[in-house]
């Protein structure tokens, strides 16, 4: 089954099959590594080691190829919208003035 992500680095679309990137892969568009951090499921920049997942190790440069075995392609990409944002625009639009 054929499913796609966003390279964090040109916002196309990858096509990704069976949801399995392989370490060596890289974005069609643009030549970036796929197997990255920022195009990562678990990806989180407010986490600890920016990763939500526990387990895995640090990895140190979020933007090259890792040996990461916890890698989940992130369907939204890295563009996708910041937790933090939506919550401050949520609670200004709670406490607005009418």
């Amino acid at each position: 089954m054929n499913k796609t992500m966003v390279c964090f680095s040109c916002k196309k679309e990858i096509s990704v099959l069976d949801g399995k990137v392989s370490y060596r892969e890289e974005c069609l568009h643009c030549r970036a590594d796929a197997h990255v951090c920022k195009n990562c499921h678990f990806y989180d920049r407010s986490a600890y080691n920016e990763c939500r997942e526990p387990s895995a190790d640090r990895v140190v440069e979020k933007e090259r190829a890792n040996m990461c075995d916890y890698f989940q392609p992130r369907q939204g990409g890295a563009a996708a919208e910041d937790p933090a944002a939506k919550a401050r625009a949520a609670a200004e639009a709670l406490f607005k003035k009418k």
